[in-house]
């Protein structure tokens, strides 16, 4: 029950004709027990998927705030074994959100592919973001996953060009994660107008819906990004709340969802509002 979950969250979406809020969060920032309650919480603001961010010392593809979230988590004593411990704890309350884990190659090299993705299945993980995974690289990993039924998600970006992205499409399920800026997470913004061509031209050559991320921080920018993708990611200015809070005191979780809110909202009633 893992790339089904996705599939049938994306039809659901398809019938409301509306896009999905994809929200991403890193598992044990600003610690394990609120990083959980921010989990369970998300569903009830919005989110109709979780991406959910494993702590790792080089996140190259990260700007500033996931950086510091995953120094955050890391210096609470965050790993990869307890962010599947939290995945299995928030499937206890809830079996039917996609959570999809991203991170780093180097965690689950060490783990091993094919025991990773049967404890990752186990622990109810839908999809594995793996950002610096090359596609001609990617087949011992994909095949692991095929076998534990977790779709391998895969990046394309504005540099993807027309005889590339065949390459990095192959084996892709779930969805393509489209990134909408060059560069890291967090620093630039995604503009609608230019994103909408390669979204179309990402989905025709992949048959598979398309979430769009990277520069997305607004619910006025992610209502215009979810005119014209089937999703969106907004991931950084998600956990600045969290340093927001700690740095003024506040209910972390709380402040957290209070933004996950009012991004959801903006997303659901973008292509309303449009027509």
């Amino acid at each position: 029950m893992t790339v089904s979950r996705i599939d049938r969250r994306f039809a659901a979406l398809k019938a409301e004709g509306r896009a999905g809020f994809v929200a991403y969060v890193m598992a044990g920032d600003p610690d394990k027990a609120t990083a959980l309650k921010i989990l369970q919480g998300l569903p009830a603001a919005g989110a109709d998927i979780i991406e959910l961010g494993f702590p790792f010392s080089d996140p190259m593809a990260e700007g500033p705030p996931i950086q510091r979230a995953a120094q955050r988590a890391l210096a609470k004593g965050m790993t990869l074994k307890a962010t599947l411990e939290t995945v299995a704890a928030f499937r206890k309350g809830d079996a039917d959100t996609p959570l999809i884990l991203m991170g780093y190659l180097n965690p689950l090299v060490t783990w091993g592919f094919e025991a990773f993705a049967q404890d990752a299945a186990a622990a109810g993980v839908d999809g594995l973001i793996i950002v610096d995974c090359p596609p001609e690289e990617a087949d011992p990993l994909a095949d692991a996953l095929d076998a534990a039924g977790i779709a391998l998600i895969r990046l394309a970006t504005p540099t993807t060009d027309d005889k590339r992205l065949p390459v990095v499409v192959r084996r892709t399920s779930g969805f393509v994660y489209y990134v909408s800026v060059a560069g890291v997470t967090g620093v630039k913004e995604a503009d609608a107008a230019a994103v909408a061509p390669n979204v179309e031209r990402v989905r025709k050559a992949s048959g598979l819906p398309v979430a769009v991320g990277f520069g997305i921080k607004t619910p006025e920018r992610a209502a215009a990004v979810a005119e014209v993708a089937d999703a969106v990611v907004v991931g950084s200015a998600l956990v600045d709340e969290v340093a927001a809070a700690g740095e003024l005191n506040e209910d972390v979780t709380a402040r957290v969802l209070s933004k996950a809110e009012s991004l959801a909202k903006a997303v659901r009633l973008a292509r309303r509002v449009a027509v």
